[in-house]
């Protein structure tokens, strides 16, 4: 490596170092990159992109390191690192507006903004960075209520592959604006975010777990139940099987201050099926996304997943999805409701055109699983999908890209990336079917014990059902370990 510019002096990490087993892989993958830089500033982002760009070697970006792909990482090359910047702002408080920089993690922004009685939805895991999930997309908590993470962003800064900084908005390169909420990871650095918060200090947080028919009726009324639901309501469930039987652990969050607003929009989920647990609290909003959650990431959570968005689930196809878990590869299966406030916006509004789908359903294996057992697994309820989202994606290619960017929204995209990085200095495998920038899946080591039990989405300790298995914020599925009782 060549010598490392003044301004960057010390916020270099290369094997060797103390730092390195801690900054060199991702959440999902480990890796072994030439070099990690950690800027602190704008002006450091723009030296470091410099620099990496002078070594010739492949470059990543990171903000949290939780992304399905392992693209924040690679083998051999550079990683600029962002979570020096995590600074968060609010700038004006009477229209909840806040700067949040894209090293923060989510965790980080929800205890920065509780005092103000504001939050911005999210993912459900507090260690998620903010860059990475705020221009893919955002499924969070509050998500019928109020959208994805990206319809609430006013502005952008981005460091673009020529180093160039350019602050973006609806009247300031609306083209770049509308690239970077959706498919912000091949148009640059996006170093910080204007969000719009919303109002909201307390939410009804009810946890059940259902017995699921194996016919897939279970699945149905519940896409059905959210379908119909108030927006107020956002849940998620992970499908799986246990013995014989097949359960449905449910998390259904409420925009509510009351527990007696909570209950009556949670009632439908209550004759889905043969509850087996139930509880019902009134939390505060910071305790979804707990500092808790804040770990490093030393590729612990060894998955491949993939994902479908659904409108009005059929019986035939709530039959695929429930057969995922117990058919071959048995996979785990994970719900997300949409609608809502997601479906106000036009869908050429911003670069996540999915605006009319109602379900966003996520399937995962687990090492020593697989491909082959995911494809066994997905097959016949993925054929039966409407499109896919990037961050629930862990096999960028091709045929991904034309799944999560359909139509003339791949065409812009294509042309807005070729647009801002002419270079490829970003250029996103979902184009290439290359994750150069990509590391391997660990191979030789077993998954931590912390990856391996899903208590990151869990509100508590004690709010959790012994038999709930949440899913996992913004990108990546849990494994569920079987619970002592």
């Amino acid at each position: 490596m060549a010598r490392v510019p003044d301004s960057l002096r010390g916020q270099i990490v290369t094997p060797g170092d103390r730092r390195y087993a801690q900054l060199r892989s991702t959440y999902t993958r480990s890796a072994s990159p030439a070099a990690v830089l950690l800027p602190k500033t704008t002006a450091q982002v723009v030296d470091a992109l410099r620099y990496a760009r002078e070594q010739r070697l492949p470059i990543a970006v990171r903000s949290g390191g939780h992304g399905l792909s392992g693209a924040s990482s690679n083998n051999g090359g550079v990683v600029i690192d962002l979570s020096m910047l995590n600074r968060v702002q609010v700038i004006d408080e009477r229209a909840g507006l806040v700067r949040v920089e894209a090293g923060a993690r989510w965790a980080n922004v929800a205890k920065a903004l509780a005092p103000y009685g504001l939050v911005i939805s999210s993912g459900d895991y507090g260690g998620v960075g903010v860059g990475g999930l705020a221009t893919g997309g955002g499924v969070g908590w509050l998500v019928r209520a109020h959208g994805l993470t990206i319809d609430r962003v006013r502005a952008v800064e981005v460091v673009l592959a020529d180093g160039t900084l350019v602050r973006a908005d609806a009247d300031h390169e609306p083209e770049l604006f509308w690239l970077v909420r959706g498919a912000g990871a091949g148009a640059g650095i996006v170093v910080a975010f204007e969000i719009e918060a919303a109002e909201q200090r307390n939410v009804g947080v009810v946890q059940l777990v259902v017995e699921a028919h194996p016919d897939g009726r279970t699945v149905r009324e519940w896409t059905s139940c959210l379908s119909q639901a108030p927006r107020e309501l956002s849940a998620a469930a992970v499908v799986f099987a246990e013995g014989r039987s097949v359960l449905m652990s449910i998390t259904a969050v409420v925009a509510a201050e009351s527990l007696r607003r909570t209950r009556p929009a949670v009632e439908p989920l209550l004759a889905i099926g043969k509850v087996l647990e139930h509880r019902t609290d009134l939390l505060p909003y910071p305790t979804l996304v707990p500092t808790a959650h804040l770990n490093p990431n030393v590729g612990q959570q060894r998955g491949t997943t993939t994902n479908g968005l659904f409108t009005a689930l059929d019986e035939a196809g709530a039959r695929a999805v429930t057969r995922a878990v117990t058919g071959p590869g048995r996979a785990t299966i994970q719900l997300r409701s949409l609608g809502g406030a997601v479906n106000d916006v036009a869908s050429d509004a911003t670069a996540y055109p999915h605006r009319h789908q109602d379900t966003l359903i996520v399937a995962s294996v687990f090492a020593p699983q697989a491909d082959a057992a995911l494809n066994a697994a997905w097959r016949a309820a993925g054929a039966r999908a409407d499109g896919a989202y990037v961050n629930f994606e862990s096999r960028p290619d091709p045929a991904a890209f034309a799944r999560i960017y359909p139509g003339e929204t791949g065409a812009r995209v294509r042309r807005l990336w070729k647009r801002y990085d002419p270079d490829g200095v970003f250029r996103s495998a979902l184009l290439t079917g290359q994750p150069d920038r990509a590391a391997q899946p660990n191979r030789a080591a077993q998954p931590s014990r912390a990856g391996q039990v899903d208590r990151a989405a869990q509100p508590s300790r004690a709010a959790q059902p012994s038999r709930s298995a949440q899913p996992s914020g913004s990108g990546q599925p849990h494994r569920r370990r079987r619970r002592p009782r």
